[in-house]
């Protein structure tokens, strides 16, 4: 089958990808495929990944150990524990020392005509979600995450610093808690993007104001860390979204002296991100900005990188 692989030498599209047969697991065919910042940082060395990349999907279920399964439009959580360790025993399946994680880590992913996931991890897609924004669920389910682990309070100024792909997603999400949420970037394009409710400033404005009650750093940059920093009041909370394969040069003093609170978030629940799309709440679709066949994977991915996209599809 068809399928976009990383290999040491860099990505590539293969014909002869063997079609995935997990015992237990279920059988799914792409329909939507959306690629992140963590796939090009992947391209770029981070994880050490070799494999079918791809993680933020929609499928079909081909086959599934519970036939009534089949047939059904589905997404679904990318990181497959052990569910007999400690940790997974503990309700930390996220954090499960032998898990395998979607087109990331020892698991190939969804960049493929068919791929395989535990029916454990399907969430079905409510019929009036389009693929287009079902794609999303995966980081508005990231951003959720930052809910679940700070509590941000209406009274809260809020700032998301990076508004690429996640960090549009996350700016979306805190404005619903009715928060003061100013999203910070250096591309205009990106900032215009934005709900009308949401404002947006470049970085050396952003540092004119006064510092934010708390702070998301979605830039994706090894030198968003040290700005984020500055952005943050003493005793604040700076949460930290971005994964890269280079380490930035941010000093953990300022950390100490201004007693902040650091949080590092990263997946997130699908259930309560389906509801909002659902709702009508969240609509990530206008964050869609070039739709390309996954024999253009290569090409789709070198897109991906470039400052003038945002979200890239892939269909099969």
């Amino acid at each position: 089958m068809l399928a976009l692989r990383l290999d040491p030498q860099g990505p590539r599209v293969v014909a002869d990808q063997p079609e995935p047969r997990a015992p237990g697991e279920a059988l799914l065919r792409l329909r939507t495929g959306g690629i992140c910042a963590t796939d090009v940082e992947l391209c770029r060395g981070y994880m050490g990944f070799t494999g079918v990349l791809g993680h933020e999907w929609v499928g079909e279920v081909l086959d599934a150990p519970d036939p009534a399964w089949v047939g059904r439009r589905v997404v679904g959580d990318i990181n497959c524990p052990c569910g007999a360790c400690p940790t997974c025993r503990a309700g930390r399946p996220t954090h499960c020392p032998h898990r395998t994680v979607l087109g990331i880590d020892q698991r190939d992913g969804a960049f493929a005509e068919r791929f395989s996931l535990p029916l454990a991890n399907l969430h079905p897609v409510p019929e009036g979600v389009p693929d287009d924004a079902a794609v999303f669920v995966e980081p508005l389910a990231a951003a959720l995450e930052i809910l679940q682990q700070v509590h941000v309070r209406p009274t809260d100024a809020v700032t998301v610093l990076g508004v690429g792909r996640l960090g549009q997603l996350c700016a979306r999400v805190l404005a619903l808690t009715g928060a003061r949420v100013l999203a910070v970037s250096r591309n205009p394009a990106r900032l215009a993007l934005l709900p009308p409710h949401i404002p947006g400033c470049s970085p050396e404005e952003a540092l004119d104001r006064p510092r934010a009650d708390v702070v998301v750093d979605a830039t994706g940059s090894p030198a968003g860390l040290a700005l984020a920093t500055r952005l943050t009041r003493p005793r604040g909370t700076l949460v930290l979204k971005t994964t890269t394969h280079d380490l930035g040069e941010a000093s953990p003093i300022p950390w100490v002296i201004d007693e902040l609170t650091l949080v590092g978030s990263r997946c997130g629940p699908f259930a309560p991100a389906l509801r909002l799309l659902d709702a009508g709440l969240v609509d990530p679709t206008p964050l869609v900005t070039h739709r390309m066949g996954l024999a253009e994977g290569v090409e789709a991915l070198a897109l991906a990188a470039s400052p003038g996209s945002v979200k890239v599809l892939l269909h099969p």
